[in-house]
């Protein structure tokens, strides 16, 4: 079923529609509320407050065909707002989300991203992860197209030197 189904459903209090948008999306607005905070628990705090904030105002979403922009521009709100709250340096405990078979795997993931920016990293995930359109990127992350484009390009290029250098130690 469609999201945008689901918002609807929802906006009639329907908790089932409620339930199943969790179990559809959860892992999208976690690890991109991970992508920003970069911790464990904040995370998990922010994606909580996304699905009540889902829940509370599921009747505003305007039908624009992109409610997981609308959702995720939610999660960056939220994230972004928690940070100011907490005014300190948040570091990466876990990215358990992105590779959970092999401990090896977690920790080159964990360093290579950690090579990157903040806007970096969280293009990356939005577009290999969730299967974001480059535009789509820019609009939930307030940014420019091109800017959004030449970030991705450096992250990528960036991961690209960073994965040689491991291979050759």
């Amino acid at each position: 079923m469609e999201v945008n189904n689901y918002l609807e459903r929802i906006a009639m209090n329907d908790i089932e529609a409620f339930n199943e948008l969790y179990n559809l999306i959860n892992n999208n607005v976690y690890s991109f509320a991970l992508s920003i905070l970069k911790n464990n628990e904040d995370a998990l705090d922010v994606m909580q407050e996304v699905f009540i904030t889902i829940y509370h105002n599921a009747y505003k979403y305007q039908n624009q065909n992109k409610p997981m922009a609308w959702i995720l521009t939610i999660t960056k709100n939220i994230a972004y707002t928690k940070i100011r709250n907490n005014k300190k340096t948040i570091n990466v405990d876990e990215f358990e989300f992105i590779t959970k078979p092999n401990h090896d795997d977690k920790i080159l993931v964990e360093y290579l991203l950690n090579n990157l920016t903040t806007e970096e990293r969280n293009i990356i995930i939005l577009h290999a992860m969730n299967g974001f359109k480059f535009y789509e990127i820019a609009k939930i992350l307030d940014l420019k197209l091109t800017t959004t484009l030449s970030k991705y390009h450096r992250a990528i290029k960036k991961l690209k030197e960073l994965t040689k250098e491991e291979e050759n130690e």
